[in-house]
């Protein structure tokens, strides 16, 4: 099998040419960004087709890159029957970063990938759109600031509630002061499967086998092992890799109560749980999660998730001395006065709210407007809504309570010099 290439080996030996400007910079021409595009799995599969049609005649794909060569087979189709214009393929991300005519990439990896290829684009002069959580580490994430701000180049993060309407309107709700004071918010995401279906157990392709997968690459960084499909195409599971519900979920919920009410960090971190519901397989990371996060400023969130009930779905709720916000599923909006005895009428007379995205607002899933703010971003200087510091800054409650959790202790962090240390 092929030897990897590390960001470091590809940085020295073509520095020349990530110095240089892209030829076809979407700058210059001022209507296209010329993209390329690694990972296409699950989530980075899907949403290559999402950026080409919100970025229909502005966005081409000008190359894909994957480590299983079918999925890379079948993504050239799906993308050449969309742009009809077959993209250039690649097993090696580092040898499609050495195209200058590509402006910008989307990174779809497993996060333990993040870093090194998040700095090897920069390096290379591309924009670049990663998918959330930016890191598998806190360390990484200030590596990756330096990068971004010495590139000068836009940088997108994948955490999609940012670019959501319902969540801009539950941020003006919010600072209305409709809801009264505001110490406590509660955030859940659960999920149930069936027994032949295990959380996470992403479905192993038949035909996958090492002649066709490169494994090398996708370990990337991370321990070296034999080969292994499940650790391939079932990271999730594994601390090598992933963070599990801490950087898969919970820092979607941790970044939108932080946007809805102008907060960036907490203080301090508790993680309890464990691996409950799937007891009989190999994976790593906890399927049941407890965590509490206590803010600088007299504010608590509560969060928790749990694989094997989904009556409640997702969502999150603000929880105010004058009223209750709470968002549910990504598409419904509630906002409930309190009713306590004793309630001024002022506060218990206001009524009920319900907004519902798609209904109200004329928007469904935000990923599409993500991507498109990143375009535009690119195109027209347009504002990023969720910046390299944004995500970092999301990616850290995540990883927080990742530490709490595998470590047993309490987690306090230091803001201002950006380090942790244990209870």
């Amino acid at each position: 099998m092929s030897e990897p290439i590390s960001r470091r080996r590809f940085v020295s030996r073509s520095v020349a040419a990530s110095a240089a400007p892209a030829l076809l910079s979407a700058q210059a021409s001022g209507t296209k960004v010329n993209m390329g595009w690694v990972g296409l799995g699950n989530r980075g599969g899907k949403h290559i087709k999402t950026m080409l049609q919100v970025g229909a005649g502005e966005v081409y794909m000008k190359a894909i890159c994957d480590t299983f060569s079918p999925r890379l087979a079948k993504s050239k189709d799906d993308v050449a029957t969309q742009q009809h214009t077959a993209p250039d393929t690649y097993n090696d991300y580092y040898k499609m970063l050495e195209d200058k005519s590509i402006d910008a990439v989307g990174i779809f990896t497993p996060e333990h990938l993040h870093r090194d290829m998040v700095i090897a684009a920069l390096e290379a002069g591309k924009h670049v759109y990663c998918e959330k959580p930016l890191t598998h580490t806190i360390e990484e994430g200030f590596e990756i600031l330096q990068a971004v701000e010495k590139s000068g180049k836009k940088f997108q993060v994948g955490t999609q509630r940012r670019s959501a309407k319902l969540y801009q309107k539950a941020k003006e709700i919010y600072e209305s002061g409709v809801l009264g004071k505001v110490v406590y918010a509660r955030a859940f995401w659960y999920r149930n499967s069936p027994l032949t279906n295990p959380a996470w157990r992403y479905t192993i392709p038949a035909n996958a086998e090492p002649g066709n997968t490169d494994y090398r690459r996708f370990l990337g960084p991370a321990p070296e092992t034999t080969f292994n499909k499940q650790r391939y195409f079932q990271w999730r599971l594994y601390w090598d890799y992933s963070g599990g519900i801490s950087t898969d979920l919970l820092v979607h919920q941790t970044d939108a109560i932080h946007m809805i009410t102008g907060r960036n960090h907490c203080k301090s971190v508790t993680c309890t749980g464990g691996i409950h519901c799937w007891t009989e397989d190999d994976r790593e990371v906890p399927d049941t999660v407890t965590a509490g996060f206590e803010y600088p400023d007299h504010f608590h969130i509560n969060y928790s998730a749990v694989f094997n009930n989904s009556r409640y779905h997702y969502g999150e709720q603000l929880m105010g001395s004058e009223g209750t916000l709470e968002i549910l599923g990504l598409k419904d909006l509630y906002v409930y006065p309190e009713k306590y005895r004793g309630a001024p009428e002022h506060i218990s007379a206001r009524p009920e709210i319900h907004i519902n995205s798609r209904k109200d607002l004329g928007q469904g899933n935000p990923t599409g407007a993500h991507l498109r703010n990143f375009v535009d971003a690119i195109l027209t200087d347009t504002p990023l809504n969720c910046d390299a510091r944004t995500g970092h800054e999301a990616a850290v409650t995540g990883h927080l309570a990742t530490l709490a959790y595998r470590r047993e202790k309490k987690v306090y962090w230091d803001q201002e010099n950006g380090m942790h240390r244990f209870a």
